[in-house]
């Protein structure tokens, strides 16, 4: 893999990743920006014990360009977008309008509360654009393609997780207006958290209470159950499965394990990077072929902190959608919203079963 790094014209970083054989052009940035909002603050919820990130200045963010104005196209006849370049294989670049931020700094904040701490919202957050062509879906990448996106991935985990408070390193796609995606140039987001995210602590500790009952890995115990039954299982491969959970909480939901104990994205060997990109494209062409229309969807990868070393967390990725049939979504209710009580309206064993047809 090759990367060529470079800055956008507010010093923003940008980095161009291909192939080996690949030329790849850096062109500079020739637009007048403004200067980044270093604003994002955390607050602590006293009630949840947990950080909620502050960022008033996204508010003002790019909503559904028209197609000739798309800021994650390359740059072309006079028009310049936030990839410089003509074209491009991937590229990632710190988000202009970021939830967090390596300059975040607090202006005079007083919340006038004993028990809500406030800290600057410290951190960073990219965008990974997975392909130059616009029309595009993740679903239509090559093998070549997407394992090169893997690739990048593993960059980006490693290199943000060595900045200065740094605790956990989020790799994601968020697909289809439903999801509320605010650009549809196919493309993902990485986030650097100053905080170990509330699911990842909750996973660890219900971990941690499995190994203390039981002595045994909690992700090992849930893998081999689902092979043995056989009955949520989508496909396998040499060196990855992907199944429906048997307590799935969303209407379509997949769940994507290595079979190799691994941590992290950048564990994962040549082999391993592979197959995962054969299968997830295999299975996200079985999300777009299991009604009418694309499903939209959100893609979440979940690795261990970076301060992790009690050996419980196992690299998995989480691909789910909002939509419950051809024709209606699963809203977040009363009970899910105020109680974080999911109600599933389909059987996982279905669900199963339909994405194997398709």
């Amino acid at each position: 893999m090759k990367k060529t790094r470079t800055t956008l014209a507010d010093g923003r970083e940008l980095l161009y990743f291909a192939t080996d054989g690949e030329t790849v052009p850096a062109p500079p940035d020739p637009r007048e920006l403004p200067p980044v909002s270093t604003a994002s603050q955390l607050r602590w919820d006293p009630l949840l014990g947990e950080w909620v990130m502050m960022a008033s200045h996204r508010q003002n963010r790019t909503f559904m360009p028209a197609r000739n104005d798309c800021p994650l196209c390359p740059s072309s006849d006079g028009r310049h977008t936030e990839i410089p370049a003509s074209d491009y294989t991937v590229a990632i670049f710190e988000n202009r309008f970021p939830s967090l931020s390596t300059g975040a700094h607090l202006d005079d904040v007083d919340v006038r509360h004993p028990l809500v701490d406030v800290r600057p919202g410290v951190g960073r957050c990219e965008v990974v654009c997975f392909t130059s062509d616009h029309n595009a879906r993740f679903a239509d990448l090559s093998p070549a393609q997407a394992r090169l996106v893997v690739d990048a991935w593993a960059d980006r985990t490693t290199e943000l997780s060595e900045l200065d408070g740094v605790e956990q390193v989020f790799c994601f796609e968020s697909r289809g207006r439903e999801i509320g995606v605010t650009l549809p140039h196919p493309h993902g987001q990485i986030y650097a958290y100053p905080f170990v995210t509330p699911r990842t602590r909750r996973m660890l500790d219900v971990a941690r209470e499995h190994r203390a009952r039981t002595g045994r890995d909690l992700h090992e115990d849930i893998l081999a159950a689902e092979r043995n039954a056989g009955l949520r299982v989508i496909a396998e491969t040499e060196h990855w499965v992907a199944f429906v959970p048997a307590a799935a909480r969303w209407p379509v939901e997949v769940h994507l394990y290595p079979l190799r104990k691994v941590r992290r994205i950048p564990d994962l060997d040549e082999s391993e990077r592979d197959d995962f990109a054969a299968l997830y494209l295999d299975v996200l062409r079985r999300f777009d072929r299991l009604y009418d229309s694309p499903l939209p969807y959100i893609s979440a990868w979940h690795q261990a902190p970076t301060g992790d070393d009690e050996d419980l967390s196992r690299l998995h990725l989480q691909l789910f959608s909002v939509r419950r049939s051809a024709d209606k979504l699963k809203y977040l209710a009363g009970s899910e919203s105020g109680m974080d009580a999911f109600i599933t309206d389909v059987l996982p064993e279905d669900v199963a079963r339909r994405l194997r047809e398709v």
